[in-house]
C-alpha cells in the first residue's frame, strides 16, 4: 500500500453528504492503494452530529485495513466541535 487521499469536505457537512461521502471513501478503503485518508475541512463552515458519526464510522472502516484518517484545515467552529466531541483522541490533526 502506498499513497495518501484528500477527500475535501463541503462548507456544510451534514447528513445530506451521507452517500456521496460513502461513494467517495469506499473505493479508497477497498482499494488497497491507500495508506492515509485526509479529510479536508477547509471549506466546512457547518457540521452536525450526523458527520461526527459518519467520521467514526470511517474511522472503523480505515483501521480494519490499517488505513489513518487524517483531518486537515478545521478552523473556527467547525475546530471546537471537533474538538468538544473529543475527535482528536480518534483521528490526528494535521
Amino acid at each position: 500500500m502506498s499513497g495518501i487521499e484528500i477527500i475535501r469536505l463541503p462548507s456544510r457537512f451534514d447528513y445530506s453528504f451521507h452517500r456521496q461521502f460513502g461513494d467517495l471513501y469506499t473505493p479508497l478503503i477497498e482499494g488497497g492503494e491507500c495508506d492515509d485518508i485526509i479529510l479536508d475541512f477547509s471549506q466546512v463552515e457547518y457540521l452536525d452530529s450526523s458527520a461526527l458519526g459518519m467520521m467514526v464510522l470511517l474511522q472503523k472502516k480505515s483501521s480494519v485495513n490499517n488505513i489513518k484518517v487524517k483531518i486537515k484545515g478545521a478552523r473556527g467552529a467547525t475546530d471546537e466541535i471537533l474538538k468538544m466531541a473529543n475527535m482528536q483522541k480518534i483521528f490526528e490533526f494535521i
